[in-house]
């Protein structure tokens, strides 16, 4: 048997019990290490799991899947995904592969950042669709996210972007001279996405165009949720540029209308009041 099995988001303590009991009796044990990232290291998951953990980066999930799946079709093998199971599409071709051998599955779930952004006071069902923002290089400064977030606001809908983390990333160079030479870990923050939002307004801007977004756009910044230190920061689009979470992981929101009631919740955790006092840029319902 596979189990996919979701861990939560803050520690070691945030698996299920019924996820648990899965891990302790499944022979093989991987984990998960590159959509994600939990607040303690393998160690600590080690000692509360009463397990040896297999550290499964994208080379291996991506290139070593059938012999995960092989070790599944003769023992209990469990894969530990930070979250929830099905918060990438990569677990999805993990079942598909799984069911084309033959090797029955079960997944396990948990929260994940996709609802636990909840916790700013922003109402689920109010979310459009999720982006994913990229560190921009030199050379590439892909927009696309940022027509996905206008067209969700045009609806009157938020945005969860989800922020880029680079875990055992090769530069170019590296790459293309088949070294495993290994860039340090890089996690994006909230500050470098509004900052990178902030530059593809002024960019719209030159081209004639006045972006649904502006400046004074309302966004909450969020970081690390549900760990003990979780925290939330809400105002315009510039204060996120320069507000202070600490360390990772970060994701940020863009608002869409909002009611008065996720006003006053995104109120409890402005930056400054004053930002909400100005209701010359607020589209409430």
């Amino acid at each position: 048997m596979l189990y996919l099995v979701g861990l939560g988001l803050g520690d070691a303590k945030d698996i299920t019990v019924k996820g648990l009991e899965a891990v302790r009796r499944c022979r093989r044990v991987y984990l998960e290490a590159y959509t994600s990232v939990l607040t303690v290291g393998k160690e600590a998951l080690e000692e509360f799991y009463g397990k040896e953990l297999i550290l499964a980066d994208r080379e291996t999930v991506e290139q070593e899947a059938d012999s995960i799946l092989k070790e599944a079709d003769v023992c209990d093998v469990a894969f530990l995904v930070v979250g929830d199971p099905f918060g990438a599409t990569t677990h999805s071709d993990l079942v598909l592969r799984a069911v084309k051998l033959g090797i029955p599955y079960k997944v396990i779930h948990n929260a994940s950042i996709m609802n636990a952004v909840g916790c700013c006071g922003l109402q689920l069902y109010n979310f459009g669709e999720t982006v994913s923002v990229v560190f921009w290089t030199d050379t590439w400064k892909p927009e696309s996210f940022f027509d996905k977030i206008e067209k969700n606001r045009q609806n009157g809908m938020h945005t969860l972007c989800l922020l880029d983390i680079k875990v055992k990333e090769q530069s170019l160079e590296n790459l293309m001279k088949g070294r495993k030479i290994y860039e340090p870990p890089r996690y994006m923050s909230v500050n470098q996405a509004a900052e990178q939002l902030l530059a593809v307004i002024q960019n719209r801007r030159l081209q004639g165009e006045e972006p649904e977004i502006t400046e004074n756009t309302i966004c909450v910044g969020l970081a690390r949720v549900g760990a003990p230190d979780q925290k939330i920061a809400s105002g315009t689009l510039y204060q996120m540029s320069t507000v202070e979470l600490g360390g990772p992981l970060h994701s940020l929101i863009v608002t869409g209308t909002m009611h008065p009631l996720e006003l006053e919740m995104l109120k409890l955790f402005s930056v400054d009041s004053s930002s909400f006092e100005n209701n010359a840029f607020q589209r409430t319902t």
